[in-house]
């Protein structure tokens, strides 16, 4: 705009400031904006339920075909009972693991993604205050892993025992049955944290993908058996053995072993990890060059 002769010259609007909002409506925008985010997290939750049904599926027809009259015994033995709990069969250990490297994948890829394209510089000569840049990308990250931990913990919950209704299905009133759905509901954030974190400090892709297979899998197979208290210890302040935890059937809990973790002890677990988690990648946010 050229300036008229006697006239005051025109002022430049003043810049908005940015409210934590628009951050939030930002972050949402990235996580969507990366393609491999939505089919990793759909195809991802619709493995866990399917492996959790399938297995529910399996017991049931073995459950059926036991409580059909027993044939004569071969040579004078009896057959094997056969042991079961029906709320093992919504939270099976191989899909959940596999969960949780999901999760911590795509929290990965929500810090990683912004270094590796080169995006961040932008992202930090807009708002220059790193703390809430990544605070809005745990606020955004925690939400949406929240909804679908919840979305794939209630639904492998609720069809599983359906399946199971006559062989002993449980419902979220029984003893420890609502306790193990919010614990597998919180371990999707939780690890989607402890993958920022990674991914924060490592900025590579295959590095991040194998440092939280390392740190969230391959670490608590190190630290397991009795004969040594302080090795189960520092396996039991693991994720994994926290969620294992959370999600027995109250009336197995005398099977843990020597040096069991206490229910308290492991919500204890997902609390710190999550703390450390935001932590780390504050800090090394904030301290490191884009």
């Amino acid at each position: 705009m050229t300036a008229v002769p006697g006239e005051a010259p025109a002022r430049l609007p003043a810049r908005l400031p940015v409210r934590f909002r628009h951050l939030l409506a930002a972050e949402w925008i990235k996580l969507w904006s990366l393609r491999s985010a939505s089919w990793v997290l759909g195809v991802g939750a619709l493995t866990v339920i399917g492996i959790n049904v399938n297995s529910a599926a399996s017991n049931a027809d073995r459950l059926a075909h036991q409580a059909q009259p027993p044939e004569p015994p071969m040579g004078g033995a009896d057959r094997p009972e056969f042991l079961f709990d029906p709320l093992h069969t919504a939270f099976v250990d191989p899909a959940w693991q596999l969960f949780m490297i999901i999760a911590a994948a795509v929290g990965a890829i929500v810090v990683f993604g912004e270094y590796t394209s080169g995006l961040i510089r932008t992202t930090f000569a807009a708002v220059p205050d790193r703390r809430a840049v990544i605070a809005a990308k745990v606020t955004v990250v925690s939400a949406v892993m929240l909804a679908l931990g919840t979305l794939v913990s209630g639904t492998s919950f609720g069809v599983t025992q359906m399946l199971l209704r006559e062989h002993g299905g449980l419902s979220l009133g029984d003893p420890g049955a609502l306790r193990a759905v919010v614990a597998g509901a919180l371990l999707a954030p939780l690890c989607a944290l402890v993958g920022m974190a990674v991914g924060a400090a490592v900025r590579h892709a295959a590095g991040s993908v194998v440092t939280v297979v390392g740190l969230l899998l391959l670490l608590p197979a190190l630290f397991q058996g009795d004969r040594y208290r302080w090795v189960k210890e520092i396996g039991n302040a693991m994720p994994l053995s926290a969620w294992q935890r959370l999600v027995t059937n109250p009336e197995r809990a005398h099977d843990l072993g020597r040096y069991p973790l206490t229910v308290t002890e492991a919500w204890i677990v997902y609390g710190a990890w999550t703390a450390a988690a935001v932590a780390v990648a504050v800090l090394v946010v904030r301290r490191r060059d884009v």
